[in-house]
Order: structure tokens, then C-alpha cells, then sequence
């Protein structure tokens, strides 16, 4: 009888195997030689999902720790509420300190809720660890960690990663705690850096005059969210430097993001014309008509996906209306809340390249779903 490895090619077998949760790959490393050699392979662990709350129990070692070594994207889920699933998660990072050749890419995301008055001290001590070692990382998205990032981690990626591409800290935090000249200091030392995702207080003039040198590598994304007193009282960052970072990065897009804790006046500052703003997300506490019907006016040559959380009202819907006339380019549009029937037929009329939207004309149970453009 043929071995269960020999019925189908190694290449087809790697295939099937990437797909399969931890402890699947493990059962089937076991059936035979074949498909252990199968499992164990470069090409089943080079992206790799992992999530600590049923995978982990018992298979750091040894199984997983003889694969560590051809993971080189991983997105690692935790639950930081569990003592088992977070230190699950820690003794992976610092299991992957120092492989070689490395991680390239690595994405931290927290399942479920955070405890009261929980730094994560753990586990920002193994991200920090690892990035210490990581030499040839180039992707790093800590945007669904609950903890406040600090100084500390992001001058640690700028002392240990030269070669990234992507860094993402632009997390849910209610603490703004990374100062302008941790990140001036890390794009000196990441001259690859191609997308960026910060707190707005983490900006500074000169990182964006940093961003718009001539020796700069192409700059493509940069994600701002304001969330925490500290992006309320940023200052505003002069309009003609904005105008010089689009012209040296022609491709540029902006993502703006503003939550409630932004009062009118931080809005109104934020809100600038030359900030090439191709997706915007507003749940803003105040008037969020003003903001809408400013996108409209200013951001109709680069603006491509909407988010509108707010209360419903007849202004609202009009300023709706007069953001499909002018913006032919967006591909979403996501309301949370009512609207009328205008303002469905004004954005399936006027936006021809729209590919998914959420407009409600009755109230339904929550969540929305949005709605597939063919």
C-alpha cells in the first residue's frame, strides 16, 4: 500500500497543510515520513496565523519549535484577559528572538477584553526583545494592541529594524505616550519606511519635512488617528508643508480617523486642505455635518472611503448628498445611521467606481452589514 505522502505532490500537500490550524499540522506530521517532511516545510510556515487561545496548549514544544525557524509572516492572536493565552503568546515572541533568517512581518492582535489598569508590560517586553534581534523585520502592526506604546519600543525598532517597510501605532489607547522626536529618530533610521500609522500628537513638522527629502525612499500611506487628549491639543502642522510632502510623494494617501474626545476646535485643525486625505472615519461627538461637507469641498480629487457615525438629521443627509456630487472617486461609503433615499440614489448615481457601501433606509439589529456594489 502506497504511503498517504506519495498519493499527492509535496507542493499540493504544502498547500493543503498551510491551511490547517497548529494541531492539525501536528496530527499530520505524524501520519508518515512524507507528510512530516510535508508540514515541517518552508513553504507551510512561511505565513503563518497563530492564535494563542486554542492552539498553543502544549505545542511550543517541541513541534513548534522546530518550525520557528521558516515563519517569517506571522499574525499572533491573544487574549489578554487569560493568563494562559498571553503567556502563550510571550514565550512565541521570545521563541522567535534571534531565528534565523527571521521574521519579516509580524501583527499582534487582542481578542476579547482588557483588564483594569493592565500596562502589558509582558508582552511589550517580548515585542521590544524581539525587535532587539529582528534585523530583517519590515512589517510591524501593533494597531490592535490595547496597551500605550512609548519611546522606548519605537527607538528600539529604529535601533534594530532598518530594513522596514511598515509600522503601524496607531492603537486604541486613551494615553498618547510616543513624542514626535522618537519618530523623527526612527525615520532616520528607516529610510525604506513606505507607511506609517501614528497618533496625531506623534506628528511633528519636521518628520513630515523628513518624509518630503529628496533622498527619500517613495512614501505611500500614512494613517492618523485621533483618539486622546493629547491629539486634541496637537498643534496644527502648517499647510505648505503638507503641500511639499505631496508633491515629493505624488501617490501619497492619508487616513484620518477622529473619536469623540476631539472638541470642535481640534477638529477644525485637524481638517486641513492640503493633507491628501484618501480615507476619512468620523465618530465625532459634535457636528459631524461641518466635517462631511469639508471633505466635499476639499478632499473630492483624493478621498475614497467614508465612515460617518452619528446621530441622523435632515443636514446630515444633505451634506451626504453634496459629497456624492463631488466625490465621482469613492469606492465606500459607510453611514451608521438612517438616511433617506436621496442619498442611496446619490452615491449609486454619482459614484461610479463605488464597490461596497452602508446606507440604511430603515432601522435594522445591529451590526450592518454593508452592502456589495457588483
Amino acid at each position: 500500500m502506497a504511503e498517504p505522502g506519495e498519493q499527492l505532490p509535496e507542493e499540493v500537500l504544502a498547500l493543503i497543510f498551510r491551511h490547517l490550524p497548529l494541531p492539525d499540522r501536528a496530527a499530520a506530521a505524524r501520519v508518515c515520513k512524507a507528510w512530516a517532511a510535508t508540514a515541517t516545510c518552508s513553504a507551510v510556515w512561511h505565513d503563518t496565523s497563530i492564535s494563542c487561545d486554542c492552539e498553543l496548549e502544549g505545542m511550543l514544544p517541541p513541534y513548534l519549535s522546530g518550525c520557528l525557524d521558516h515563519v517569517q509572516n506571522l499574525r499572533l492572536e491573544f487574549e489578554p484577559s487569560r493568563k494562559s493565552s498571553r503567556r502563550a503568546a510571550t514565550e512565541l515572541l521570545t521563541a522567535l528572538t534571534g531565528r534565523t533568517p527571521g521574521l519579516r512581518g509580524l501583527c499582534l492582535e487582542c481578542r476579547g477584553e482588557k483588564p483594569l489598569f493592565d500596562a502589558g508590560r509582558d508582552v511589550l517586553d517580548a515585542v521590544h526583545a524581539l525587535c532587539g534581534a529582528a534585523r530583517a523585520l519590515r512589517h510591524l502592526d501593533l494597531r490592535r494592541l490595547p496597551f500605550s506604546l512609548d519611546d522606548a519600543l519605537v527607538l528600539q525598532v529604529a535601533d534594530g529594524c532598518p530594513e522596514l517597510r511598515s509600522l503601524f501605532l496607531d492603537n486604541r489607547t486613551l494615553v498618547g505616550s510616543v513624542g514626535p522626536g522618537s519618530v523623527l529618530e526612527l525615520l532616520q533610521a528607516c529610510p525604506f519606511l513606505r507607511a506609517l500609522g501614528l497618533h496625531l500628537a506623534s506628528l511633528s513638522r519636521t518628520a513630515l519635512e523628513a518624509l518630503a527629502a529628496p533622498e527619500r525612499a517613495p512614501f505611500e500611506f500614512l494613517a492618523l488617528r485621533c483618539a486622546c487628549p493629547e491629539d486634541a491639543r496637537a498643534p496644527p502642522l502648517p499647510d505648505e508643508t503638507w503641500a511639499a510632502l505631496s508633491r515629493r510623494h505624488p501617490g501619497l494617501e492619508v487616513e484620518l480617523e477622529l473619536e469623540p474626545v476631539l472638541p470642535a476646535e481640534s477638529v477644525t485643525r485637524v481638517l486641513q486642505p492640503a493633507v491628501p486625505v484618501a480615507a476619512l472615519r468620523l465618530s465625532l461627538s459634535g457636528d459631524t455635518v461641518g466635517p462631511v461637507r469639508f471633505a466635499a469641498r476639499h478632499y473630492a480629487a483624493t478621498l475614497r472611503a467614508l465612515e460617518v457615525r452619528a446621530a441622523a438629521s435632515a443636514e446630515l443627509d444633505a451634506a451626504l448628498e453634496e459629497l456624492a456630487a463631488r466625490c465621482a472617486g469613492l469606492r465606500e461609503v459607510h453611514c451608521f445611521c438612517v438616511v433617506r433615499p436621496s442619498v442611496l440614489h446619490a452615491f449609486r448615481a454619482r459614484c461610479p467606481r463605488l464597490r461596497s457601501y452602508t446606507l440604511k433606509l430603515t432601522r435594522e439589529p445591529h451590526p450592518w452589514r454593508p452592502t456589495l456594489v457588483a
